[in-house]
């Protein structure tokens, strides 16, 4: 399955096999690295792990397969595809299973981890600079500027997976009608993923052309497989083994928000946030784009954890920091904890917020990588997981232009007012075409949309 196909990559981003081949490397298996050696790998890519998950999947391919050789170009094709199944951030998600590979539960526990762990400090002092900072005439400029780059983003993810993803009739029909199931009759992101998913599973036998899902990879550069790190064999499937994971994850993912509903009320913002988060993990299907919606229309709508302004705020911050583009999450945790504390303090009830959402967005992570990491193998010809993750790409399409006009709504008629924002509006198209037409890159982007928030706001 080529994660291209289903629109989880970049523009600037290549197919696999359009890689630099293998041929020029040393064709005798390197050493086995130390779990030491593989702690210092992991740490450096969480620390650079930029450009969204094509960006993190083909820094670690260059890494893994083409300069280390720890892993075979089959084994992580077969990862990958595997991953691709999974709700949650397919990229941590690869890392977490090729360190499990490498070094059992405990280098997929590392791999995992550390992934995320950069990010989550970087974001929890931009998100509190952000709150505290936020009567700054400057630092509130900036953030202006960063609206219309937000809604810009948005736009070119519409387009850029529409474009992957939308290659027959129905599929143009799913993305049609999951954009008019949410945004006119605001019907659950849930609902919507489980429809596309179960027409994506029948149509494969109904109407397999309609549901054209991506094959497997073949092998790519002239090494053979004894080239590359032999691993041990993976640990045999088992109901015993399962029932392991299963405990010790449930037991690991639910303490802490139990512990937090005993400690601060069943009907504080952080046992809430505890549950909802852990709820969106398991729908998390089609990366962070796919989620966002469902959280803006609960966390915005419902809990009021935060408003339109403050999401698109949060989402420019995650997209200018290493790590993956659901860290975005961590960002309204802190928000809606800052803003209702309940009996603590704001920094407090923030950083409460901010560690338990990502405790329980990333923990099922973990579980859903165990559980089911012995049957990667054979996942290699599986026609009709592949056409229901086609369908439910097709419907991400439709809820992400949901959550692209309502950002766009929110950023040009601020408190409902009559006149369009002029600036958002015009720094906004100029961002869309500078990636699209000129594909400049993200960071570049954003940094000069909030510049241009800065002097526009200073200026006038």
């Amino acid at each position: 399955m080529d994660f291209r196909a289903h629109g989880f990559c970049g523009s600037n981003c290549k197919p696999l096999a359009e890689m630099p081949t293998l041929s020029n490397v040393n064709e005798r298996p390197p050493t086995f690295p130390s779990f030491r050696d593989a702690l210092c790998y992991w740490l450096k890519l969480g620390c650079i792990s930029f450009g969204g998950p094509a960006g993190q999947i083909a820094i670690m391919h260059k890494e893994l397969v083409e300069k280390r050789r720890w892993i075979s170009e089959s084994h992580f094709l077969h990862a990958l595809n595997f991953c691709m199944l999974l709700p949650g951030p397919e990229a941590q998600q690869l890392a977490t299973y090729l360190g499990w590979r490498l070094h059992g539960w405990r280098g997929g526990v590392a791999a995992g981890v550390l992934f995320v762990l950069p990010s989550i400090f970087i974001l929890l002092g931009l998100s509190w600079l952000y709150m505290a900072g936020g009567h700054l005439p400057w630092l509130a400029a900036i953030f202006y500027g960063l609206l219309p780059a937000v809604s810009a983003v948005v736009a070119e993810a519409v387009l850029r997976i529409g474009k992957k993803a939308l290659k027959s009739p129905m599929l143009w029909a799913i993305a049609a009608l999951s954009f008019v199931a949410i945004y006119f009759f605001h019907l659950s992101f849930v609902i919507i993923i489980a429809a596309a998913a179960t027409i994506g599973w029948f149509g494969a036998t109904m109407a397999p052309l309609q549901f054209p899902a991506s094959k497997s990879h073949g092998a790519v550069g002239d090494l053979s497989e004894d080239s590359f790190l032999i691993l041990p064999p993976p640990p045999a499937p088992s109901w015993k083994r399962s029932v392991r994971i299963l405990f010790i994850c449930l037991i690991l993912w639910w303490v802490p928000i139990f512990g937090l509903g005993l400690w601060l009320g069943w009907d504080g913002t952080a046992f809430e946030q505890g549950v909802f988060f852990s709820k969106a993990a398991m729908v998390t299907f089609g990366g962070a784009y796919a989620v966002l919606p469902y959280v803006a229309q609960q966390a915005v709508e419902k809990y009021s954890w935060l408003s339109h302004p403050q999401m698109m705020a949060g989402l420019g911050l995650a997209e200018t920091t290493p790590g993956p583009l659901i860290m975005v999450l961590q960002f309204v945790g802190f928000v809606g904890g800052w803003q209702h504390p309940g009996n603590l303090s704001p920094l407090g009830g923030a950083v409460i917020g901010a560690l338990i959402t990502t405790w329980a967005t990333f923990v099922p992570c973990f579980l859903f990588v165990f559980l089911g990491a012995p049957y990667v193998e054979k996942l290699r010809s599986q026609p009709r997981l592949g056409a229901a993750l086609t369908g439910i790409t097709a419907a991400v399409v439709g809820v992400i232009l949901n959550l692209g006009v309502k950002f766009s709504e929110h950023a040009l008629w601020p408190d409902l007012s009559k006149r369009a924002d002029g600036f958002v509006a015009v720094v906004g198209i100029a961002a869309f075409v500078a990636m699209q037409r000129f594909k400049i890159g993200l960071i570049p982007v954003i940094t000069a949309c909030a510049v241009s928030g800065l002097i526009w706001r200073l200026a006038f």
